[in-house]
């Protein structure tokens, strides 16, 4: 392994941590600069002033963006490691004030990367922590004495990251008692979600409780039935964010939705449906867009929109209605957004309330419950891509018989 360490440091602060560190370590320790190779047991520190991010293995320097402020280097760091290093990722949250790194570890969960947090009870400022603990699942929760020996341990019972597991006769045996117990737990089928996909899941699963052998994990989830509930929440995989893939927003919001407004009448409600909708960034997103091409064009037509926002996990429905979101919003959302749609909250920023009403969320599983209709837009990203071509198919399906019967052609899905 390599390590990376990522400080949130006053921008004047002369840095002395490459020197303290070299102390205690037999490893090398270097102070990052533009265009470091990253190599194997030897440790990366971030320099004062300055963001850090990772392509094909080396380090990049970059200035902030913002002058004072929020600044978020963990966050910065984490999704650039998940895009560069995928499954090899692995993500650790020490004490620390804030909630910089929980947007970057979504990241990395989504890449199936791995994650470790301090116990934040045993951290000196547990906000870092415990908003980790908030935004994913982690794979190890510990004191920070014990996180090394635990993550040794953890790859130890994982196997090499591979494109393509083979998973054998035997082990899609197991597979699919494991689906069976998931489905007696939850009620929800994954017997036509992709089978590499969940075969890595479970082998994380594996490897956090020291497994070695896929039948004894299936024991483990008989007599487990915690476990069972962890591991539901694993497969749903529940990564978000606000104006995900920029230029999609764009796009929306300059050509597709003024084409649209054109074509409807005076008075029109359209109505759009977000599938997959986790904890409901990408409705909320779509609101903002609409809102905002609206007040481009004066709204001289007196248009509106109802959003329909569903999802499988009920807990991510649950915080979707609550509209708050952490600080580390900023990574995503520009300041205009964030003066014009959010409030200050406690607990970050909240949307107002012109843009609340507009979305109604609603737990909903897509392949057994009816699906929405007269839609004028569908907005369904990062769902059918855990889906196997036979469920594709069926869902894309429903969805067809969806759409308005007016003579507008409908967005679309946006993948």
């Amino acid at each position: 392994m390599a390590f990376v360490i990522i400080q949130h440091l006053d921008p004047n602060y002369v840095g002395i941590m490459p020197e303290l560190l070299q102390r205690i370590t037999h490893m090398k320790v270097f102070q990052s600069t533009d265009g470091l190779i990253v190599k194997q047991n030897c440790v990366y520190v971030i320099p004062p002033n300055k963001s850090l991010s990772l392509l094909n293995g080396v380090l990049h320097l970059f200035d902030p963006v913002e002058s004072r402020g929020l600044r978020l280097p963990v966050d910065i760091f984490f999704r650039s490691l998940a895009a560069d290093m995928h499954e090899k990722s692995i993500g650790i949250v020490l004490s620390g004030m804030g909630s910089d790194g929980s947007l970057g570890l979504k990241a990395i969960k989504e890449k199936n990367g791995i994650v470790l947090v301090q116990e934040p009870a045993s951290a000196k400022f547990d906000g870092m922590p415990r908003s980790a603990t908030e935004a994913v699942i982690a794979d190890i929760v510990a004191p920070a004495e014990q996180l090394p020996a635990r993550l040794i341990a953890f790859l130890k019972y994982i196997p090499i990251p591979s494109q393509d597991p083979d998973i054998d006769s035997k082990n899609k045996s197991n597979l699919d008692k494991i689906i069976i117990l998931l489905r007696e737990k939850s009620g929800h089928d994954f017997s036509l979600y992709k089978k590499n996909t969940l075969f890595r899941r479970i082998e994380r699963r594996k490897g956090v409780h020291q497994i070695d052998k896929i039948t004894s994990y299936v024991r483990f989830l008989q007599e487990n039935p915690k476990e069972v509930d962890i591991l539901f929440k694993e497969l749903l995989i529940g990564v978000t964010s606000f104006f995900r893939d920029a230029a999609v927003w764009d796009m929306i919001k300059e050509n597709i939705l003024p084409a649209m407004f054109d074509e409807f009448p005076h008075g029109y409600v359209l109505r759009a449906w977000v599938p997959g909708c986790s904890t409901g960034e990408e409705a909320y997103s779509l609101a903002i867009v609409f809102k905002e091409a609206m007040d481009k064009m004066k709204n001289y037509k007196n248009l509106s929109l109802q959003i329909f926002a569903t999802d499988l996990d009920a807990d991510a429905i649950e915080k979707a209605r609550k509209a708050v979101f952490s600080s580390n919003i900023t990574t995503d959302v520009s300041q205009e957004r964030l003066a014009n749609f959010f409030v200050p909250d406690p607990e970050g920023y909240r949307l107002i309330t012109a843009i609340r009403e507009m979305v109604v969320f609603a737990p909903q599983n897509v392949i057994k419950d009816p699906p929405f209709t007269k839609l004028d837009i569908l907005s369904c990203r990062n769902m059918l891509i855990y889906m196997e071509p036979e469920l594709q198919k069926k869902v894309i399906a429903l969805s067809e018989n969806t759409w308005n019967l007016l003579p507008v052609k409908p967005t679309g899905t946006f993948m």
